[in-house]
């Protein structure tokens, strides 16, 4: 029997609690306050960009692979084994210490030095070779490798590393010498402008991205605003220069960039015109993975330069937006890591891999897209190449380890070290950082 409602009773049900709007923002908080965030972050973000530049290789380079080797998997199979060659590039380095790197960049940059003095060298007699009569064009794809038999090397990915870890070495050592003209210019200018000259030569978007990991490497030493403003108008004339040492075929792609709808659709456009295709034929969602068509002969460099084209055709705009989220995570990561760090050495080196992994995905997509010129350069972590992804994984491997050296991340680890077999497989504890008296933990 149902007990009398009492008069004055409110007969109405009780309202559910107001849900808290940040509920959601403490949650995440409290994950990225985690010691260890800054690595996983690190791992799932590298980690998913190589699962998708796996399966977008694949896509891009089957159809072209079956038809001309009979062999639909040949260029992920090559792929895929450079990855392997990475993933344990990668673990060597996050087992390396800071003074370990400090003392590899002076041999790898005299190294990156010699071979890309070799390469443009053997470009120069390539380029003025004449065959009846005719000088051969100035520049071909083939320029910017070494074949060592059936290995190809790319020695300005090389300089890459080289620069970060030989330049974050001299601006520590420099200390506050740095705000001094003089300083800066040996040998730190000199090396550099040198370095510039040999990459640009045969590949102005390394170039550029040399200059984006350079310009990142000051601005995190701390260096006046006027150091940047002299290093602008001198990469603004080098530039040119080497614009107009390569005659017609740098320019015309400049051109084209400045008036996409004034240059010739069939050459100087091409590449552009068919990026666009591509786009505008995925939509938000895209064709489908693997049934995009543009990539079959219609696409330049689809499997490499243009990768990020058949990404847009064939996931649409939510693939797009996954791959720059991914890309992201990895430029917050680099930035957190460089932030946590109190050693000088590894703070400048994570900014400057941070910068240059980050600048080179802005300058790839952006060409793509129409947002920049076409430089040539790779998707990091994603396009067709095998000592662009080995070398960005080297990189990834050293912030890997400057991520388990956080002070926080460094005390949770000792507090509840992983198993001794783990340790011996995967990485050793990095050392508990010490307080100097009246001074930062180190």
């Amino acid at each position: 029997m149902t007990p009398p409602v009492q008069a004055g009773a409110d007969r109405r049900p009780h309202p559910t609690p107001p849900r808290d709007p940040a509920g959601g923002l403490a949650l995440l908080r409290g994950v990225l306050d985690r010691p260890l965030a800054s690595y996983y972050l690190l791992l799932s973000s590298c980690g998913l960009l190589l699962v998708i530049g796996l399966a977008m290789v694949f896509s891009a380079t089957s159809v072209r692979a079956y038809r001309e080797y009979g062999n639909a998997y040949m260029f992920v199979t090559k792929q895929a084994t450079y990855a392997v060659v990475g993933l344990l590039v990668f673990w060597i380095c996050q087992r390396l210490p800071a003074r370990t790197y400090r003392s590899l960049g002076k041999p790898l940059l005299i190294v990156s030095i010699v071979l890309l003095v070799v390469l443009d060298v053997l470009a120069l007699l390539q380029s003025t070779r004449v065959i009846s009569g005719a000088t051969l064009g100035p520049f071909t794809a083939d320029d910017l490798w070494l074949h060592v038999g059936p290995i190809q090397a790319q020695p300005s990915e090389l300089a890459k590393f080289a620069l970060v870890l030989w330049g974050a070495d001299v601006l520590v050592r420099k200390g506050p010498a740095i705000g001094w003209w003089r300083e800066l210019l040996y040998p730190l200018f000199a090396v550099v402008a040198v370095l510039f000259t040999l990459v640009g030569y045969n590949d102005l978007g390394t170039m550029l991205c040399l200059l984006v990991l350079f310009v990142g490497l000051l601005w995190a030493a701390g260096v006046r605003l006027r150091v940047f403003a002299g290093l602008s108008v001198a990469a603004l004339l080098g530039v040119a220069l080497l614009v107009q040492a390569q005659g017609d075929y740098r320019w015309g792609r400049l051109t084209a960039f400045v008036d996409p709808g004034g240059c010739d659709r069939q050459f100087g456009c091409y590449q552009v015109q068919q990026g666009f295709y591509a786009i505008a034929r995925g939509g938000w969602f895209g064709a489908g993975l693997g049934n995009g068509s543009l990539k079959w002969g219609w696409l330049p460099n689809e499997h490499n330069d243009f990768i990020f084209a058949v990404i847009a055709e064939e996931l649409g705009v939510v693939g797009c937006f996954v791959v720059l989220a991914l890309f992201a995570v990895l430029t917050y990561t680099g930035l957190r890591i460089a932030r946590r760090i109190d050693d000088p050495f590894r703070r400048l080196a994570a900014t400057a891999v941070t910068a240059w992994l980050v600048g080179q995905a802005t300058i790839n997509i952006g060409g793509v897209v129409g947002l920049l010129p076409i430089t040539g350069l790779p998707l990091p972590f994603i396009s067709d190449g095998g000592s662009a992804l080995v070398v960005t994984f080297a990189a990834a491997g050293m912030l890997a380890s400057f991520a388990r050296a956080e002070p926080d991340a460094t005390r949770a680890l000792h507090a509840r070290p992983p198993a001794r077999w783990v340790r011996l497989l995967w990485a050793p504890l990095p050392p508990l950082p010490t307080r100097r008296r009246g001074g930062p933990e180190r």
